[in-house]
């Protein structure tokens, strides 16, 4: 069976192709659009274990070092400062285009470690945040404010070890300190619960009344950079998404366990002109004049529950959903390397042609025969789908998939109750586009990674950067992807399965040592480690192994008069 097929029937038993919807095409010239991440929550009774899930892919060209970052100790009064430029750096060291924009007050005593990749993910204590940028109005960026969302990150993982607690620190810093941005959506989890935060600065036109002639006007609390957020819970049972535009709609101020919001937001949306006082309290349409969904929350909410019978042509779709079945990590693999074939959204549908083929055998005899190929795939570039289009009008259609080319990095994080902290948060982690690359578990009591993730591969091409292991595989693999596939899918799925297994069994040593006090343990401490940098490897021999492969294939080919691949 067709890899693809297989995929998909797996993942999407029961979608169903809604043939009467308009398709929603990307609009390049849309200044409110972005395709940038990707986010997807699982409450713990949504999932097959009773973990929780947040998740992270990077989706531009942003840094792809990583460290753990080791704890620090701060003394009474100590400043900490805050900084801007930290998504473009080379290595963990590198000052170049960092500016300090300010600093506050520093928490006394010692933070927690935390995973530190271009936006802050997992600390050690299984607090975990996955990032998307919602675009909001342009008219709410405040680059007065102090904050960007990758800093904020950084501080909560440093400071807090539940969500709500994140979510009330990022959402107080940003109150009284400023954020600078037009929109963002962080996906905040921990070992019990998953939240959606979203956060918007307040640059807008003030409503205030003009002094009487003669009298100074009288300063306004609103007069400061401030914040706009809300944040909802993702309930158990049900899973969400972000994707670029904000999600939220109707704030229940009454229902705290499910609700947390900025301590003015009635009164600063009414002064910015945002809501009028009176009528429903509808967030996105505060925000965003977007609708609030795209083919990205389409597709995954529909895809886990089919038996909703979403509608693309909708005008909302719900927040949330119970899935019709529970979700696994696996699962979450498979979501995060859709490039939705065999769907309604399928983009290089119609794009198969059937050519005569003329192959020399070694006895020197031709046979020939009728060969259908797709001589492109799905990450064709723009300027190629223009060629298209040129040529047949409509005949490459454009939607955003989830899996794309100019992924910097991707995660999916698992948060396990049951489990000692140490072991209990893993991020499978991808560089690279995420559905070619096969993901490594990283552990949130990790205290440091292979050599080769501290150094970026997005200024230049360097040997020592981990991330070209798998990009050089992956764009050679693109070129004719029709049938590299075929080499690389195998093989990524037959990894990914091995590590699982592998996850299990140091998962069982390492909790056994934390049960018996054994944490300092150097024999066993090395036994883990040279378990987890095997796996490591094993990532790079998969993606070395299909890039030889590749290579040896085209050599071959050539050699034996087959002019083609």
């Amino acid at each position: 069976m067709n890899l693809r097929k297989s995929l998909l029937t797996l993942l999407l038993a029961g979608f169903a192709v809604v043939a009467y919807a308009q398709p929603y095409a990307y609009n390049p010239y849309d200044e409110n659009e972005a395709e940038s991440c990707t986010s997807i929550m699982v409450g713990k009774k949504a999932s097959t274990d009773g973990s929780v899930m947040t998740a992270h892919t990077c989706d531009s060209n942003y840094r792809t070092w990583l460290t753990m970052e080791k704890r620090k100790k701060y003394n009474a009064g100590d400043a900490q400062p805050i900084y801007w430029g930290a998504l473009h750096t080379e290595e963990p060291h590198d000052p170049r285009g960092l500016k300090e924009k300010g600093r506050i007050p520093a928490k006394e005593g010692e933070t927690y470690s935390f995973l530190n990749v271009a936006y802050p993910c997992l600390n050690e204590k299984q607090l975990a945040i996955g990032e998307t940028t919602t675009v909001g109005k342009r008219s709410l960026k405040d680059t007065n404010g102090l904050f960007l969302i990758e800093e904020l990150e950084r501080i909560a993982l440093e400071r807090c070890t539940t969500a709500r607690e994140a979510i009330r620190l990022i959402g107080s810093l940003a109150e009284e300190f400023g954020y600078a941005d037009n929109g963002e959506c962080l996906t905040i989890a921990d070992k019990n619960e998953v939240w959606h935060f979203e956060i918007y600065g307040t640059n807008m036109p003030k409503k205030d009344a003009p002094a009487e002639k003669g009298k100074k006007k009288k300063p306004s609390k609103f007069d400061k950079p401030g914040a706009l957020w809300v944040a909802q819970r993702i309930p158990d049972d049900h899973v969400g998404i972000s994707a670029n535009i904000p999600r939220i709609g109707v704030v229940d101020f009454n229902d705290p366990d499910n609700f947390m919001y900025a301590s003015d937001l009635k009164e600063r949306t009414m002064h910015m002109g945002l809501w009028d006082g009176t009528s429903e309290f509808k967030f996105y349409k505060m925000v965003s004049d977007e609708k609030p969904f795209s083919v990205r929350e389409y597709f995954v909410l529909n895809a886990l529950a089919p038996s909703l019978g979403l509608k693309y042509d909708a005008d909302e779709l719900p927040f949330s959903v119970k899935p019709d079945k529970k979700v696994s990590p696996e699962t979450m693999f498979a979501l995060y390397r859709q490039t939705y074939e065999g769907t309604e959204f399928d983009q290089v549908k119609g794009l198969e042609v059937v050519v005569d083929r003329r192959v020399r055998q070694h006895n020197g005899e031709y046979i020939n025969f009728k060969d259908t190929v797709c001589p492109v795939s799905t990450f064709m570039p723009n300027d190629l789908r223009a060629l298209f289009n040129k040529i047949k009008p409509g005949s490459a259609q454009r939607f955003r998939t989830i899996a794309v080319i100019q992924c910097s990095y991707s995660h999916i994080i698992q948060l396990r109750d049951w489990l000692p902290d140490e072991i209990g948060g893993v991020a499978y982690f991808a560089f690279d586009n995420p559905a070619q690359t096969p993901r490594v578990p990283i552990y949130c009591g990790e205290t440091e990674l292979p050599k080769g993730f501290d150094v970026c591969g997005q200024h230049r091409y360097r040997k020592d950067a981990a991330v070209w292991s798998y990009r050089e595989t992956n764009r050679i693999a693109t070129i004719n992807w029709d049938k590299t596939r075929h080499l690389l899918e195998p093989l990524v799925l037959d990894y990914e399965k091995l590590m699982m297994e592998e996850c299990k069994k140091v998962e069982a040593v390492a909790a056994q040592m934390i049960k018996e006090g054994k944490k300092d343990d150097d024999e066993q401490a090395h036994q883990m480690k040279y378990e987890f940098e095997t796996l490591i490897r094993g990532t790079k021999f998969t993606h070395e192994f299909i890039l030889e492969e590749e290579l040896s294939l085209v050599v071959k080919n050539i050699k034996e008069g087959k002019f083609y691949v």
